[in-house]
């Protein structure tokens, strides 16, 4: 049996991560392989496994490394698949590792998570798959609702638990609660111009249209179909809920902001779908990129580089040609064009 993801380490002291990314893979049920390679110190091993991968039916690589962490890269530079890059905290908290794997130039992104969260990866490897894989989708949104049990429990299991004089634990207890999914309350065509697109952007504020306009041109180059809403999660509650709901068929959502990342982390909570973020600078030069790729467990956000939309399209690119040659030969054409430039 072929595999469908290849977790490659660049030294086997980042074991422990990988093992995070593994338990996950299990309870899936995916099949996946296991290397060990070194990007600087074993550069003819990766590119020989993975392009060998990439020929033999491999459909997702899963980078994890520490230091300067080129692995992911490394990767990247031998596979027409989606590369997922995990960075190690060795040194700096990890801060060196996450700037080597995000900071990639177009037209080579990595989907960065979090700092040492392999189980993050998988999940996203995962959701990757499940765009062409309905029962890998239905495992994820099982395992998605674990992750949310899990801290509906934690009412009973920590906080009913606490004996204090005036903490009132009886109030508004959570397992007593209703809790009924959100729902559209508008019209799809009031909420979106394309409810079939196949990816949906949702902008943060005015000022991030221009990488949004460079993201939606790359898309167009390799005619994957594309809606664009400017929203704020924290301004238009409802309307930036009405919106992803209403894109339900979208099959990857893309976030950009430039404000506390609120964005993608709003998309990731509404959706099973893989969700893209790309940071932004503001007008006082500060960036989000910590707070955008930096996501707990069971809520992994696909990280490229700051302002770099032109990543986050070939990104859903990468995704959708896993079972789409078309897109495979244009991204191709794409990346030689701007190598040969």
């Amino acid at each position: 049996m072929t595999p469908k993801i290849m977790i490659i380490l660049g030294s086997g002291s980042d074991i422990a991560i990988a093992e995070k990314a593994m338990d996950v893979l299990d309870k899936l049920e995916i099949p996946y392989s296991l290397k060990i390679a070194s990007a600087h110190r074993t550069p003819n091993l990766v590119r020989e496994i993975v392009s060998q991968g990439s020929d033999a039916g491999i459909e997702v690589f899963i980078g994890i490394a520490g230091l300067a962490a080129h692995l992911p890269g490394s990767i990247a530079a031998y596979t027409p698949r989606p590369v997922i890059g995990v960075p190690v905290d060795v040194k700096t908290a990890g801060v060196d590792s996450l700037q080597s794997i995000v900071q990639m130039p177009y037209p080579s992104p990595i989907a960065t998570v979090g700092i040492d969260r392999g189980d993050n990866a998988a999940i996203l490897a995962a959701q990757f798959i499940g765009l062409h894989d309905e029962k890998v989708r239905q495992k994820v949104i099982e395992l998605r609702k674990g992750y949310a049990l899990k801290v509906f429990n934690s009412n009973e299991e920590i906080v009913q638990k606490i004996d204090r004089p005036y903490i009132q634990n009886d109030f508004l207890r959570v397992k007593d609660l209703d809790i009924t999914d959100i729902k559209v309350d508008c019209d799809a065509d009031e909420c979106c111009k394309n409810k079939d697109a196949e990816v949906a952007i949702i902008v943060g504020r005015q000022t991030d249209l221009p990488t949004a306009k460079k993201l939606t041109t790359i898309l167009d180059r390799l005619k994957i179909s594309h809606d664009t809403k400017v929203v704020c999660p924290i301004r238009s509650t409802k309307k930036f809920t009405n919106y992803v709901k209403s894109m339900e068929n979208a099959k990857i959502f893309i976030g950009i902001s430039s404000n506390s990342s609120q964005v993608t982390g709003g998309i990731v909570g509404l959706t099973d779908r893989p969700v893209i973020g790309v940071p932004c600078t503001n007008e006082n030069n500060d960036d989000y990129m910590l707070t955008t790729v930096s996501m707990p467990p069971g809520v992994p956000v696909a990280t490229v580089g700051i302002n770099n939309g032109k990543n986050a399209a070939v990104l859903a690119g990468e995704i959708f040609a896993i079972s789409n040659p078309e897109i495979t030969e244009l991204l191709g054409k794409l990346k030689d064009k701007k190598i040969n430039l």
